[in-house]
């Protein structure tokens, strides 16, 4: 039963206790990432399409590499086909990374409609303990979605950014609570 839950007594070595200042400064540099990318989230959006196109060019390489080291075996083909595939999405994400980012958001837009709808009638459905919670979940995601896709191709400059910006700042945040806590010990 779930009533029964007992909290597990997690041992920190010194060695990272003695570093939680340099935690807390990782922490505030992406709290700050984090508000200036919703503050300047279109600037965001094309930074981080830039950024994730330079890896998959990377990752391209990468692949290319392994296929010219398996030679011959079975999964050259695999690798070959990779290489090509990320090379040419990568490419064209930094090349256009705005018309990258509106086709990219209209998927997030498609993904959240389709998940949250999933989600309400998977919950209603299994009515499992705190189902209301996961079917608001679900609610609030299709919302979003809908609010994403009604103002599509526009929120493709700036979405992306602001989610990014948002993910930075509770990542942050996160790193400066486990920074605190460390200062404590």
């Amino acid at each position: 039963m779930m009533g029964n839950i007992q909290a597990i007594e997690v041992q920190i070595p010194h060695d990272v206790v003695q570093y939680w200042g340099w935690f807390l400064v990782f922490g505030i540099g992406l709290l700050a990432l984090g508000i200036a990318a919703v503050v300047r989230s279109v600037l965001a959006t094309v930074a981080t399409m830039l950024f994730f196109g330079w890896l998959l060019v990377l990752a391209s390489g990468i692949e290319m590499a392994q296929a010219v080291l398996v030679g011959h075996w079975a999964g050259f083909f695999h690798h070959l086909l990779a290489a090509i595939l990320f090379g040419v999405v990568g490419l064209m994400l930094v090349t256009r990374p705005v018309i990258s980012a509106e086709a990219l958001t209209i998927f997030m837009a498609l993904f959240f409609l389709i998940g949250g709808l999933f989600q309400l009638i998977a919950s209603i459905a299994v009515a499992q303990p705190g189902w209301g919670w996961q079917a608001a979940d679900g609610i609030i995601t299709f919302i979003l979605g809908i609010l994403v896709l009604a103002q599509w191709p526009v929120s493709g400059l700036w979405v992306i950014g602001l989610f990014v910006g948002i993910d930075l700042i509770f990542y942050g945040c996160a790193w400066i609570a486990l920074a605190l806590s460390l200062r404590t010990m």
